[in-house]
């Protein structure tokens, strides 16, 4: 049974709870999103074209009401391989109906030598052959198509507003609610792994909480009661990862021992959770002092093309002819500040910068030396950091209002750089609270668009 005390640690939910808008003087729209998959849709933008030759075949499919993961296990079976010989780029949300490339490493064969692949849920649009395995991040971005549904088509006005701010000063670059779970508490987990609080991490994860759906209810409480068989015999199988770790339990496993069946990629995505709220908080302090999209002596600047950092020592500086070329480089938001995706081998700011997110780190109750016991363990992927865009562009911007079978909406469609997410922008026009937009939250599967 888990015991009645706890490790105090510093709360940590400011950077989910309380977003600060960039439009925040204009108002929000509220309604509803994913009420239908249509109503929801991405097309990735590839970063290149396959070869035609290779080992690795490459489709680009059509899917709907399928997470990426589900999609790669399906992949894996049609063409019987190990899910680590295919990639992908980016993860797509499961409630939408989405175009991205998948990878499969086939040596020696092309795709004429496998059956069609057929299935309900997905079509494949093209076939063909590359040199190489598709990895994470080997995206331009991608385009959206969104329509707002449960809201009154005059507020066209207002989402025309916040998208022309957005397009003029680029949008703060948050992780929005998908990226914290069904629950909200990802980056508890995650905070709970990396300190090694086994029991903590087992608690966020499977004990009773007031975001739980009824269909946890039951599963929760026994797990709250000790009855670990019968939490995993209650709980939905789409909670993979609980599951896993209730039958270790069931099974007389320590907490310590029960974490472990958690896998490298899942516990990679608490992990991720952690850093991104900090960066989050981060990112909120700038924007309510206005300088999200400014350069401050001790930042990173961040060159959105080639995703280098360089470091600022004077903004601007005293070189006039610098000044003039970082200026423009700045306004037209091909560079910008960068915030910390705190990990063992992020490049630190300096100065103020790097006493500012020193301090976010520290708040969390978590240290450097604790990302590094962490590291040692050897388990974890993503904690090594990373530095992030504070802002990034929406690019082509379209809004729109209408009334169809399904009853009045408004649409917006955009395309945006890779890594960032399209409910960051909604969540900028809606301003609803956070997880109410229909995101994908099961735990330790993020739902983002990258």
């Amino acid at each position: 049974m888990p015991p009645t005390t706890q490790p105090q640690l510093p709360p940590f939910d400011a950077a989910i709870s309380a977003p600060v808008y960039l439009t925040r003087d204009i108002p929000g729209i509220a309604g509803t999103l994913k009420n239908r998959p249509e109503d929801f849709q991405v097309q990735e933008i590839p970063l290149y074209l396959p070869a035609g030759h290779g080992e690795h075949i490459y489709l680009f499919i059509e899917k709907r009401g399928l997470s990426t993961l589900q999609l790669i296990d399906i992949v894996a079976r049609h063409f019987k391989v190990n899910k680590r010989a295919i990639g992908h780029a980016g993860l797509k949300d499961k409630h939408a109906i989405t175009q991205q490339v998948i990878s499969i490493h086939t040596p020696g064969k092309t795709p004429e030598d496998f059956p069609s692949l057929q299935h309900e849920k997905l079509t494949v649009l093209w076939a063909d052959l590359h040199t190489n395995k598709l990895k994470r991040g080997h995206l331009a971005g991608n385009r959206f198509s969104i329509r707002v549904r449960d809201v009154e088509p005059t507020n066209i006005l207002h989402t025309h507003r916040a998208l022309l701010l957005l397009a003029k000063e680029g949008l703060p670059n948050r992780f929005g609610p998908q990226r914290f779970g069904l629950l909200q508490n990802n980056h508890e987990i995650g905070r709970a792994l990396i300190l090694q609080h086994h029991q903590l991490a087992l608690d966020h994860l499977c004990a009773p909480h007031p975001l739980a759906p009824e269909n946890q209810h039951a599963a929760r409480e026994s797990y709250a009661a000790g009855n670990f068989l019968a939490a995993h015999d209650a709980l939905p199988k789409v909670f993979k990862i609980e599951r896993r770790v209730l039958k270790r339990l069931s099974q007389g496993a320590t907490p310590q021992e029960a974490i472990a069946a958690i896998d490298q990629t899942a516990a990679g995505f608490f992990i991720s959770a952690f850093q991104s709220a900090i960066f989050n908080q981060i990112l909120n302090d700038r924007i309510a002092q206005s300088n999200h999209n400014q350069l401050l002596p001790g930042d990173l600047a961040f060159v959105l093309k080639s995703r280098q950092l360089f470091p600022v020592e004077q903004f601007p500086p005293e070189d006039p002819q610098a000044s003039e070329s970082l200026t423009e480089r700045l306004s037209s938001g091909e560079i910008g500040p960068s915030g910390p995706m705190w990990g063992t081998t992020m490049q630190r700011a300096s100065g103020e910068i790097d006493a500012i997110e020193l301090q976010a780190l520290a708040n969390t109750g978590v240290s450097i030396k604790d990302l590094q016991s962490c590291e040692s363990l050897d388990r974890y992927q993503m904690i090594g950091g990373d530095r992030r865009p504070m802002r990034i562009p929406v690019i082509d911007p379209e809004v729109e209002s209408g009334v169809d079978d399904h009853g009045a909406y408004i649409r917006c469609a955009f395309e945006l750089p890779r890594g960032s997410f399209a409910t960051t922008v909604m969540d900028e026009i809606m301003k609803v609270t956070p997880g109410s937009t229909g995101s994908d939250q099961q735990s330790g599967q993020s739902g983002d668009h990258e």
